[in-house]
């Protein structure tokens, strides 16, 4: 199975594949904006911009924290139990799939095994699989709170070690310049989406094989 740069067909054949979660499958970045400016009022800090809480969309909730609001480990803390009360709070109301990502997955699934690598803690992602029905397709899966953040690649050194591949067998798909990062550092081949928190110009920089706008596009990345 051949994967495409445009026209151009490469000798590659990938036998898995890597999501990231929110903002690539997920569209949950309204969600954790809001949540982390409700975090910001309950502890009494300048509520940040959109676009700076988008800039750490995709790092693990400590270190994000600590990025964005410039503030040590134990006011961290705080200020991430803030966020995880306003974000289960809030889920009476489930973020959905993008469009296309369950069917889309489901076709996927028939010919690579495929996984997460995501800034969740392992609760959050529990919840999101069964929030929206999607657990099935994963068979293993990497979060912040059993791995080094990103940009680190940890969460996908693990993966490769559960699955004994080498990473030119894998495709890492992410909307975010750590998710490029990542597979950039160990020479994972990647794939960024346009649809999430960074834009085009940002992920181009490290050279995925392609972006895409819409998430079935992936299988003109795949041979189908």
């Amino acid at each position: 199975m051949s994967s495409q740069i445009g026209n151009k067909a490469l000798d590659i054949k990938y036998s898995h594949i890597i999501f990231d979660w929110d903002g690539t499958l997920m569209d949950s970045s309204a969600k954790i904006v809001s949540c982390m400016k409700q975090a910001a009022i309950k502890s009494n800090l300048d509520v940040p911009s959109d676009k700076a809480i988008q800039n750490i969309i995709g790092i693990s909730l400590i270190p994000a924290i600590q990025q964005l609001f410039d503030v040590d480990i134990k006011a961290a803390n705080t200020i991430a139990g803030h966020y995880k009360e306003s974000f289960i709070r809030s889920d009476s109301i489930p973020c959905p799939l993008f469009e296309e990502v369950y069917d889309t997955l489901a076709e996927l699934q028939d010919d690579f095994v495929l996984g997460v690598a995501t800034g969740k803690a392992r609760k959050g992602l529990e919840r999101a699989w069964e929030n929206s029905s999607s657990a099935l397709f994963f068979d293993a899966s990497r979060c912040a709170d059993e791995a080094k953040s990103k940009p680190s690649p940890d969460m996908l050194l693990q993966l490769l070690d559960v699955w004994q591949v080498k990473a030119d067998k894998v495709l890492m798909v992410g909307d975010t310049v750590y998710d490029m990062q990542m597979a950039e550092a160990i020479g994972m081949h990647r794939l960024a989406v346009s649809y999430g928190v960074h834009d085009k110009t940002r992920l181009a920089k490290h050279n995925p094989i392609g972006i895409i706008n819409s998430f079935s596009e992936i299988k003109q990345y795949l041979g189908y």
